[in-house]
This record gives C-alpha cells, sequence and structure tokens, in this order.
C-alpha cells in the first residue's frame, strides 16, 4: 500500500525544505511507501525556488499560478494523489511527522476510514502558545460537532489522513480554510468511521 503525503505551502521558505526532509525520512508501518506531493500556492518568498531545486526525485511539486488558498492546494494535491491512504502536513514544523504510524495504524488494521489528530487528546510536548487561540480553536470544533453530530475534539488540526476511496466521494468547494470544516462535514454525511490520536504540536507565534 502506498500513502500520498499532501504539503500545502505558501511564504514557508524557512521551514519548506526542512519539513520535506523530515516526511522523507519518518518511519512508516511496514509495508506501506509514500509518495509526497507539495503545492505551492503562488508563494511570494523563495518558497518557489527551494522549491525548483529539490535534489529529491521522490517529491512531486505542484505551482499555483496565483494564490488560491489552503483549500485549493488540498484540491490539487488530492486529484494527484495515487495512494491509497492521503496525509495532510502541513508545511510549517509545528507537527511532527514522526507521528505518522500512529496516524495511520486505525485505517491499515481497517478500524477507521478516517483519522484527525488533536492537540487537545493526551500525547506528546505541546508548546504552550495563547489562551484565546485555545478557545477559538475549540469554539470552532464545537460549532462543527453541533451540525455533525460528531464529538471531535479538534476539527482545525493539520493532521487529517483518509482511505483516498473516501476523499473520491467528495467534491471539495471550499479554497481557503473553510475546507476543514467543509471536509469534515461530508466525511460525517457519509457516516465515515472517525477517529482521533493524541498529536504533539510545536506551534510557533509567528
Amino acid at each position: 500500500m502506498k500513502v500520498s503525503i499532501i504539503i500545502p505551502c505558501f511564504n514557508e521558505s524557512r521551514t519548506i525544505l526542512k519539513i520535506i526532509e523530515a516526511v522523507r525520512k519518518a518511519e512508516l508501518p511496514d509495508d506501506l511507501w509514500r509518495d509526497i506531493i507539495v503545492v505551492d500556492d503562488s508563494s511570494t518568498d523563495d518558497t518557489r525556488g527551494i522549491l525548483k531545486k529539490l535534489p529529491y526525485d521522490d517529491v512531486l511539486v505542484y505551482y499555483h499560478d496565483r494564490n488560491m488558498g489552503k483549500g485549493a492546494s488540498l484540491r490539487t494535491g488530492i486529484e494527484n494523489a495515487t495512494g491509497d491512504i492521503v496525509l495532510i502536513q502541513d508545511a510549517d514544523l509545528e507537527y511532527d511527522p514522526n507521528e505518522y504510524t500512529k496516524l495511520l495504524l486505525p485505517i491499515l488494521n481497517d478500524q477507521a476510514d478516517v483519522v484527525y489528530g488533536s492537540r487537545f487528546l493526551p500525547s506528546g510536548a505541546h508548546r504552550v502558545l495563547y489562551f484565546w487561540h485555545s478557545v477559538g480553536n475549540r469554539f470552532l470544533t464545537l460549532i462543527s460537532d453541533l451540525f455533525t453530530d460528531l464529538n471531535l475534539t479538534d476539527m482545525e488540526s493539520c493532521y487529517k489522513v483518509f482511505r483516498k476511496d473516501i476523499l473520491d466521494k467528495i467534491t471539495i468547494e471550499e479554497d481557503r480554510f473553510g475546507f476543514e470544516p467543509e471536509i469534515t462535514a461530508k466525511i460525517a454525511k457519509l457516516k465515515c468511521r472517525i477517529y482521533e490520536v493524541g498529536i504533539s504540536y510545536y506551534g510557533r507565534t509567528l
């Protein structure tokens, strides 16, 4: 089996090479191999220049001619994904690729169709950040749960993992950060088996 790891990015010149290297080195469960898809959403810093000089043959890069938003970048990545599983990875260094195995196992063990990584469930290290940022995330999750009848703790989390055949049944319409509640509502409507696992979080303040 194969997992397609999608990395949407916009103006991430400080971290893009580090995250790609971390994703390439991350340990995966046995008999699972990876392809990596990076989507540059028309960055205005040196992100595009760095991507054009990548020394890796196993990283596919797609470029948007204009800035369209995270949802549009993920749509591009998903359309070009060939894996049995799709995993979303942000381009910053807030989420640790070394946690892929625990995110993937519920799907590989046929327990789940979709897995969310939660920053609010017990797990590893968490950087202490702003109270109102946490409240905002929890509030958005609560509103999502009210409409979907789910009991997620972190709807806005970057780490989302899907069986590809589930994504093939969904049309993503949101171009920007509305992707998060949209995809959550649509997998809920499909009655997917959804799991959450606790993840580490190394949030940045800039």
